[in-house]
């Protein structure tokens, strides 16, 4: 089992930048690709940014490419997720998840077997 715990949202004028975090428990982190989702129009969670368990490969859609980065340190058990350049359409609920099977990085939330609580990012126009 691991538990997720994000932090690092809050309210912020738009251009601005939110680091968050996601701290894993257990001793699996380093295999499990970690993704990062939010709510969308019609869908209950949208892919943002994956990580592989490595941190070699890196993924985005395509609306947070060139502003969002994801990162991992396998050594602290934690994902980041640096968010550049906020825009008001990326208010939402920001969730990270883990995917206990695979190295790689998959797309559709119901992929991924653990999930954090969700941390709310505001951004203000």
């Amino acid at each position: 089992q691991v538990q997720l715990v994000e932090s690092g949202g809050g309210l912020v004028l738009a251009g601005g930048s939110l680091r968050l975090s996601c701290a894993a428990s257990g001793r699996t982190f380093s295999s499990h690709a970690m993704g990062w989702f939010r709510p969308a129009p019609g869908k209950e969670r949208e892919f943002v940014a994956g990580v592989s368990c490595t941190g070699r490969s890196t993924y985005y859609t395509d609306s947070v490419k060139g502003r969002f980065t994801i990162s991992r340190d396998n050594a602290k058990n934690t994902v980041y997720l640096q968010m550049n350049s906020l825009k008001p359409e990326d208010t939402a609920v920001y969730y990270c998840a883990a995917d206990k099977d695979h190295c790689t990085v998959r797309y559709y939330p119901e992929m991924y077997d653990y999930w954090g609580q969700g941390t709310q990012v505001t951004v203000s126009s």
